[in-house]
């Protein structure tokens, strides 16, 4: 296909969707393009030559069972959106698979930038750039400090036992994805398992925080919208606290696939977002290090079927063929942290 028509992206049916339950939203002939970067869904810039949309859809080929719900990031920021927490407008969920191979959803385009990379992050300065990170923690104690029942998710997610399904689902998944030996992936999973610590009052978790899933711009460099929502529930807040605290460690693997922000200057040290998150949410952090190697895991699992995806070639985008490296890395910083607590 031509960079206007990506893979599983079929405009003239998208136009004719558009058009039935958007009348008028479309002005002109639609282009689009694949958004690089993400790792799990495809993410599609769509344009009419004045206004802009994102199309959100699973990947082409092999979807693990619970990862890729569409209806499921669409309601949850379709909730959000009143609210002072920073999501897209949505504008359009479609179920009907026959429409682009996929349910998938349409939203607002927001202009800003997802750092990924230490490099991208330079040009902001050591200032900008700590500011940028703070307000990160800042935001994340605001989509915790939300009334699921406020917003209508009452019924988004099942706290009780939250962090054992959590462990469970993940297993599960590697499962579904092993093909080749992960040295220490099973002590890994087992020692969450026996260390399960207990999980302050349920809030909305994202499920997959971190600076690259953040959209910043503007004088301020505000956090202008929250995205890729697929992992999103009520459950446990300090999973999200973990996974921020994970991706604020550096990788210590030149040329990673995956964000590597942590290693750009300002960037405030893994403990500073701790005490700040702690300091502004009210809640105790104490066991943050079994949250974090939680993490370390979780994204071993995520890593592991991205791989998996790629060597049956049912996988979009650049970067791929160094995302099976990176699994084992991922699983000794799992180990590490839970060892030294």
């Amino acid at each position: 296909m031509s960079p206007d028509h990506p893979p599983g992206l079929d405009l003239d049916r998208l136009r004719v969707l558009l058009d039935r339950e958007r009348p008028g939203l479309v002005t002109g002939p639609l282009s689009g393009r694949l958004i690089e970067g993400g790792r799990s869904n495809l993410t599609y810039a769509v344009s009419d030559g004045t206004a802009r949309w994102v199309v959100r859809r699973p990947p082409l080929g092999h979807v693990l069972a619970t990862a890729h719900d569409m209806r499921r990031e669409h309601r949850v920021i379709s909730a959000l959106h009143p609210t002072e927490v920073p999501v897209p407008r949505p504008v359009l969920l479609c179920e009907d698979a026959e429409v682009l191979g996929a349910p998938f959803y349409v939203m607002e385009f927001v202009d800003g930038t997802p750092y990924r990379t230490a490099e991208q992050l330079a040009p902001l300065g050591p200032d900008r750039t700590r500011a940028a990170v703070l307000n990160l923690v800042d935001t994340l104690v605001g989509l915790h400090a939300v009334d699921p029942a406020e917003v209508g998710l009452a019924d988004f997610g099942r706290p009780e036992g939250f962090l054992d399904r959590q462990l469970r689902r993940w297993a599960k998944q590697l499962d579904a994805s092993r093909n080749r030996d992960l040295a220490g992936i099973d002590e890994l999973h087992a020692t969450l398992g026996r260390e399960l610590p207990r999980s302050p009052a349920p809030t909305v978790v994202h499920g997959d925080y971190r600076l690259d899933n953040v959209l910043i711009g503007g004088a301020d460099d505000e956090i202008r919208a929250i995205l890729d929502w697929e992992m999103s529930t009520l459950g446990d807040p300090l999973t999200d606290l973990g996974l921020l605290v994970m991706y604020s460690s550096p990788l210590g693997m030149a040329d990673s696939p995956v964000s590597t922000t942590a290693q750009a200057p300002g960037h405030p040290a893994p403990a500073e977002l701790i005490e700040r998150y702690a300091a502004r949410s009210g809640r105790d952090v104490s066991t943050v290090a079994w949250y974090t190697a939680f993490a370390w895991f979780k994204l071993a699992v995520i890593l592991e079927g991205i791989h998996y995806r790629y060597t049956l070639g049912q996988t979009v985008g650049r970067g791929f063929d160094r995302i099976g490296d990176l699994v084992p890395v991922f699983i000794e910083h799992g180990l590490t942290t839970l060892q030294e607590g």
